[in-house]
C-alpha cells in the first residue's frame, strides 16, 4: 500500500511538472508582434487600380456572393475587403475579390476558404483542385473550382497569403503560419479570389491568368509582394 502511494505521489508530481512546463512553453513560443504594424497599412482601394490594362472596373455589377450571416462573420475576420467586376472591350468579366486579415495566425481569424462561402449561398462545387498560375513574376500556388447554381456555371481560382507567402488552406498555411509563430510573430495575410461566369472551365482559367498579369504588371513590386507573396521564378 505505501508503495502505491508513493507512486502514485510520483505520477502526480511528474504530471504537475509537465502541465507546469508546457504552459510555461506555450507562452514563450506564443506570438506577440503583430507582422502588420511593421509594415505599411494596406489600403485595397487604393492598392488595386480601377483600370488594369485593357480592363476596366464595371461599377454595374457587384462581385461579392455573400448573404448576412456569411458577412457579419467575415467582418469579425478581415481588416478590409475588396469586391470588384472587371470588363475588357470584348465585352469579357472577371469578378474580384479581396480580403484582407492583420491577424492569420491561427484557426479562429483566418481567411474563409471560398468553397464554404460558395456552398453557404447553395452553389454545387463540381471542381475542386491544386494548381499553380503563372506569371511572368513567378508562379502562385492555387485552388480552382467550379461552382455551379442552375444554369449559372462559375469558375474560381484563388489562393491565399500568410505574411510573405502565398500558399492555400491546409498543410501549406499551417506550415507558414508555424514558421511565424515561431519566430514570435502574428502574420497578416489575405485571400485573392478571381471567377467568371462561362461554361468553358479551361477557357475560364486562361482569362483569369490573363486578369492576374495584368494587375501585377500595372502595380509595383512591393504591392505584388502584399497580394501573392514574395514569388519565385
Amino acid at each position: 500500500m505505501m508503495i502505491l502511494k508513493k507512486k502514485t505521489l510520483i505520477v502526480s508530481i511528474v504530471l504537475g511538472a509537465l502541465m507546469v512546463s508546457s504552459a510555461a512553453l506555450t507562452k514563450v513560443i506564443t506570438p506577440t508582434t503583430r507582422l502588420a504594424a511593421s509594415r505599411p497599412a494596406v489600403d485595397l482601394n487604393s492598392l488595386i487600380p480601377t483600370k488594369i490594362g485593357e480592363w476596366q472596373e464595371d461599377k454595374s455589377l457587384v462581385a461579392a456572393v455573400v448573404n448576412p450571416q456569411t458577412e457579419a462573420a467575415l467582418n469579425k475576420i478581415y481588416a478590409q475587403t475588396l469586391s470588384r467586376t472587371y470588363v475588357n472591350a470584348n465585352g469579357e468579366r472577371i469578378m474580384l475579390s479581396i480580403a484582407y486579415g492583420r491577424d492569420q495566425g491561427g484557426e479562429d481569424t483566418q481567411a474563409h476558404r471560398p468553397e464554404f462561402c460558395y456552398a453557404a449561398q447553395g452553389f454545387n462545387l463540381m471542381r475542386n483542385v491544386e494548381g499553380a498560375l503563372a506569371t511572368v513574376f513567378g508562379n502562385i500556388p492555387v485552388r480552382r473550382l467550379v461552382a455551379v447554381q442552375g444554369q449559372r456555371v462559375e469558375p474560381i481560382t484563388y489562393w491565399i497569403t500568410v505574411g510573405d507567402k502565398a500558399t492555400l488552406p491546409g498543410f501549406g498555411r499551417k506550415l507558414a503560419q508555424l514558421k511565424y509563430g515561431l519566430n514570435g510573430t502574428v502574420p497578416d495575410g489575405l485571400l485573392f479570389r478571381v471567377s467568371s461566369i462561362q461554361e468553358n472551365e479551361n477557357q475560364a482559367y486562361k482569362l483569369q491568368e490573363q486578369f492576374v498579369n495584368a494587375l501585377f504588371s500595372t502595380i509595383d513590386a512591393s504591392q505584388r509582394v502584399r497580394l501573392a507573396g514574395k514569388l519565385i521564378n
